[in-house]
This record gives C-alpha cells, structure tokens and sequence, in this order.
C-alpha cells in the first residue's frame, strides 16, 4: 500500500460548543432548533493518483456538480452515555441544484414505537424540510428548517449530513494522507485520510453551501473534522466518512462523536424535488422532546 502525507498550513480552533442536539434531538424525537480540471490518463479519465491530493479533494464537489444527480445512502452513528445509536437514509440528490430527497429511518429503540414510519427528508440550499416529523406536528404537513441558523448548519441535525456539505467539506482538507487504491462496490477508488479544517471549508465552499458551514464552523466544540474519502478514477466522491464532536450538554470535559457516512452511486440518476408550498408547512409549536 502506497501512503503519502501532505501538510497545508493551519489548525483546530477551540470554538464555543455546541449543546447536544441534532442527531441526537433527533433519535430523541426533537429538534434543537428551528469541476475542475485535473490531468487525465489518456482514457478520458482523470489520473487522480498522480495528482496533489489536495487537489483532488478540493475539486470534488466541483466534480460532483458536473456530474448533476446521484443516488445515496446514509448512516449516522453516535455513542453517548453507553448507548450506540445509528439513523439510515436513502434517496437521491441533484449536486448542481444542491437538492435532494431521503428517506431517513430511525431505530426502534430511538423513536420510541415499532411502527414509526421513516422521515421524508428535503434537502435544499438554506433549508430542510421534514415531513412525518412527529412531535405534535400532523401527518399531512412538513417542518422547514433554516440551516443557516443551526448550531450545526445541519450537518447532523437531521441524521442526514446534506451530501454537497459533505463534499464541500473536503475543500477545508489541510493535513492528507494518500492510502492508496481499494475496490468499492466494483468500483476501483483512492483512499484519502485526513482532517478538514471547518473555517477553511466554509471560506471555499459554493455559495449555496457557505452559510450552513459558517453556522458549523461557530458551532462545533472543534473546527477540525476527521475525515476518510474514496474518489474513483474521474474524481467522483463515492464514499466519505466525517466524525463530528460535540460538547456534551451539562459535561465541560465530555463530548460526544457523531460519525456520518455518505455513499454515492447511480451518477446521471434523475432527480426531482418539489418543495411544498407555504400552506403546507407547519408553524405551530413543535413538542419538545
């Protein structure tokens, strides 16, 4: 195996921390708050292995937008007090639009029923939508959320990590180790070990996607996000894997991991999102968990 370390200067900033909320309001049944060039192998195919790893992941959500829609699954785990928790999502999702729908089902033990039917899932710049959010809120309305106004820009508010954001993450990337070639899927990709830097991210990223990694970068109990990804041969994001820390609410020295896995395949899958109308959404008061 072939590993390759590459440093780009800065570093983690202690930031003011985050009350335990999102995915973990969420298991709860509550929400804490409202393509680059590149070289190419003679075959069409970018020669991702020969390039600055920086490089490439700082192309790849650039990369991801050329390539439009892709289908996608989630999972989100986290551990706290000795309960391990995982939230699962699937659907699909338009990287030029930064749109996306996904189903989001919660453990058993999480939502508190065996017969709690998945969450619906919109995914929009600025925005999440929720349907069968529970809580109060009836069966047939939905619950918008302003991303840009969460502690954590909805990075795990959700149990979903938007999957542009989590690739416009991967443009913070200042410390990369490349771990050379693996299969996924069938699929041959290179492994990418490093940490992103949330600021850094913030600053690269698309417009689109700038105000909820700002919200992150002021949020989290740490702006320095471990990170492994797999790009295959064009550049293409098809698996990422972020850890979140957050500061455990009432515990100044404890915190809490949240570990959010994205995988990517189906690349051209159409994709249609339709935002519901003003009428419904809901905005009477959301039962706390």
């Amino acid at each position: 195996m072939v590993v390759q370390q590459y440093r780009d200067g800065g570093g983690a900033r202690a930031a003011r921390a985050l009350a335990v909320a999102g995915v973990i309001a969420v298991t709860a049944g509550c929400v804490g708050g409202g393509g680059g060039g590149g070289g190419s192998d003679g075959s069409g195919q970018r020669a991702v292995a020969a390039e600055r790893p920086l490089d490439v992941l700082g192309r790849a959500a650039g990369v991801l937008a050329e390539t439009g829609g892709a289908e996608a699954r989630t999972s989100m785990e986290t551990a706290a007090g000795g309960t391990r928790v995982t939230i699962r999502g699937e659907g699909t999702y338009d990287f030029r639009k930064q749109m996306g729908r996904l189903k989001v089902v919660l453990p058993t033990d999480a939502a508190g029923a065996d017969d709690r039917r998945p969450i619906t899932e919109l995914l929009a710049p600025g925005a999440l939508y929720m349907k069968n959010r529970g809580a109060g809120v009836p069966d047939d309305k939905w619950v918008r959320i302003d991303t840009t106004a969460l502690e954590d820009g909805n990075l795990v508010t959700g149990g979903v990590t938007d999957p542009m954001a989590a690739a416009e993450l991967l443009r913070g990337a200042g410390d990369v180790t490349y771990m050379g070639e693996s299969e996924l899927a069938g699929v041959t990709v290179h492994h990418y070990r490093g940490v992103a830097d949330l600021n850094r991210a913030a600053r690269a990223a698309s417009p689109q996607s700038r105000g909820a990694l700002s919200a992150a970068a002021k949020g989290f109990s740490k702006d320095a996000v471990p990170f492994d990804a797999y790009l295959d041969e064009e550049g293409r994001l098809r698996k990422v894997r972020h850890r979140f820390s957050f500061a455990s609410e009432g515990r100044e020295t404890a915190e809490v991991t949240v570990v959010s896995t994205l995988l990517l395949y189906g690349f051209g899958a159409p994709v249609t999102v339709t935002l519901p109308d003003d009428d419904d959404i809901y905005t009477g008061e959301i039962r706390q968990g």
